[in-house]
């Protein structure tokens, strides 16, 4: 059995806090230099799980899960289904994934995803979420104003066109199924994967149109 100090432990959980400053993101960068300095922390173990949840779990899952939509109709009839076992098929389950409804957008439907309450995300197809999803202004907007947050993410949502918001939480969270764009038959998986951005998955993108030259 190992030695368990609790004076120790208040110790440096006191001395840890007396150095931390007010703004969270200060007091998050000052604690991982403190964890650092006492030996508690590796600050590579730290830069490789976010650049995992940066660059290999998503958006890049989410976006194959995508691409498997839109060459497979049978994938995206069992996607729009029952999201949480259609990612499991591609081995994408994991942190999040647990509660996932995909909705898809259609020509007359765009689908906007938020989290009024706090910043519930499907991390194990869309990794960290951005910033700016967590914040009080979008949570409410989004709501309030759909069509105006749009707008300002720099798309023009025709009148026609009607907007969904869906409201995640701890029990369901929520991913777009953008609409394939026009002129990519034929691309296969991995160039139509590279269309598929993080902000189209949770909505506040709709055009995806390839520039010209096709894919690469």
């Amino acid at each position: 059995m190992s030695d368990h100090d609790s004076h120790r432990i208040a110790e440096i959980h006191e001395d840890l806090h007396s150095h931390l400053p007010p703004e969270p993101a200060l007091r998050v960068k000052a604690l991982e230099s403190l964890l650092v300095e006492k030996g508690m922390l590796d600050p590579a173990t730290v830069d490789a799980w976010i650049e995992l949840f940066t660059e290999e779990i998503g958006p890049k899952r989410g976006a194959a899960v995508v691409a498997r939509a839109w060459t497979d109709p049978d994938y995206k009839a069992r996607l729009l289904a029952d999201g949480t076992a259609a990612i499991t098929e591609l081995g994408f389950e994991g942190w999040a994934g647990g509660h996932l409804k995909v909705v898809e957008n259609t020509p007359d439907t765009h689908n906007l995803i938020v989290c009024t309450l706090c910043s519930c995300y499907p991390h194990s197809v869309l990794g960290i979420p951005p910033n700016w999803y967590k914040t009080a202004a979008y949570r409410a907007r989004a709501v309030r104003d759909p069509r105006g947050v749009m707008a300002e993410f720099g798309e023009a949502v025709p009148e026609d066109v009607a907007i969904t918001v869906w409201d995640s939480t701890a029990e369901l969270r929520y991913m777009v199924l953008p609409q394939r764009p026009a002129g990519t038959e034929g691309w296969d998986e991995a160039a139509l994967a590279a269309l598929v951005t993080r902000n189209a998955m949770i909505g506040t993108a709709r055009d995806l149109t390839p520039g010209p030259g096709g894919p690469d």
